[in-house]
């Protein structure tokens, strides 16, 4: 088995070849200085690598799995610190956080992973940086999925039998309004929760027919094996911090290890001593003009591989650029 970007190049190879043409033609000018042979190099290699994703638009991020996957990683790649210092951040600190590597990431993503950690409860409260990051990861990567599985948990919630409950396809899904904005209507309800063993039998019918992807089915029936009665956010919750779940997905590592990050904190030395060798790095205006050159290359405004243009240009070879990214 390949890893998961290969195989992602192997089952969205038209997508990605589709993407890199386009951003090709509108950076013409640029890319073709830059080389297009090794423009189409580097641009596959980051989807190989998963380090496609940053800075772009969110139509992009969530438009095949593994690019979900991918910015997911990156997420917690960025900001696991928070997690080691044991912050606890709000609802509208996670979405500024996104919205650093996605400009145009909505808030109601954010509001509907706040959700699962909190349990529909208010959702301005605070959260550790793990129990956002494995409900962010679950509503993110399944949310098609999520979605429908909440129409189906309503209707049962109303009181209608599993014989009436119409149980939604993908497409039917994709001309909904966003469900989020619905979900304070049950807030008094959702304690009350619904049968599970009905419950899986709707959600076996809609796997069955349902294009985009899910939890495996083993998982989800574990869970609703365990209780009497079990409300739609108590099973999510239960879905997120599920091992084979993350397993499946093979974006975080286990729980344990989550802010364990060798590669990373040798990435980070590697740079505090670059810094310290360098001529003039005793003066403090030289660490500001290194800092703003840093956030002039990193502007989420810029194209990922536009930026690796700038520091080819800058120092003539690649290997710093390819090993940060790594």
């Amino acid at each position: 088995i390949g890893s998961p970007g290969k195989i992602a190049l192997q089952t969205n190879v038209l997508f990605y070849l589709s993407d890199a043409v386009t951003q090709l033609l509108e950076h013409k000018e640029e890319y073709t200085q830059f080389g297009v042979i090794r423009y189409f190099a580097e641009y596959f290699s980051s989807v190989k690598n998963s380090n496609h994703v940053l800075f772009r638009e969110f139509n992009y991020i969530k438009a095949t799995p593994h690019n979900r996957a991918s910015f997911i990683r990156v997420f917690w790649r960025c900001y696991r610190q928070i997690g080691k210092s044991g912050d606890l951040l709000s609802m509208l600190e996670y979405r500024s956080l996104l919205q650093l590597l996605c400009p145009d990431f909505p808030v109601e993503t954010v509001q509907s992973a706040a959700r699962i950690v909190l349990m529909d409860d208010a959702i301005d409260f605070l959260m550790s940086f793990s129990d956002f990051l494995f409900a962010f990861q679950l509503q993110f990567y399944y949310q098609e999925f999520l979605d429908s599985v909440l129409v189906i948990y309503q209707d049962l919630l109303s009181g209608k039998s599993p014989n009436t409950v119409i149980v939604p396809t993908s497409t039917s899904m994709e001309q909904l309004p966003p469900v989020a904005a619905k979900e304070n209507d049950k807030e008094g309800q959702q304690q009350d929760g619904v049968d599970p063993s009905t419950l899986a039998e709707c959600i076996d019918a809609l796997c069955d027919r349902f294009k985009h992807s899910f939890p495996p089915r083993s998982c989800m029936r574990e869970i609703l094996d365990q209780v009497d009665k079990i409300s739609y956010y108590s099973f999510l919750m239960s879905l997120a911090k599920h091992d084979t779940i993350n397993h499946n997905i093979g974006a975080l590592p286990n729980k344990s290890e989550l802010l364990i990050d060798p590669e990373m904190d040798q990435e980070l030395d590697k740079l505090i001593s670059q810094i310290s060798v360098s001529p003039g790095s005793n003066s403090s205006g030289s660490a500001v003009g290194g800092l703003k050159e840093v956030q002039k290359k990193a502007s989420p405004r810029r194209n990922i591989h536009h930026r690796r243009k700038m520091e080819v240009e800058s120092d003539g070879s690649t290997e710093e650029t390819d090993s940060s990214e790594n």
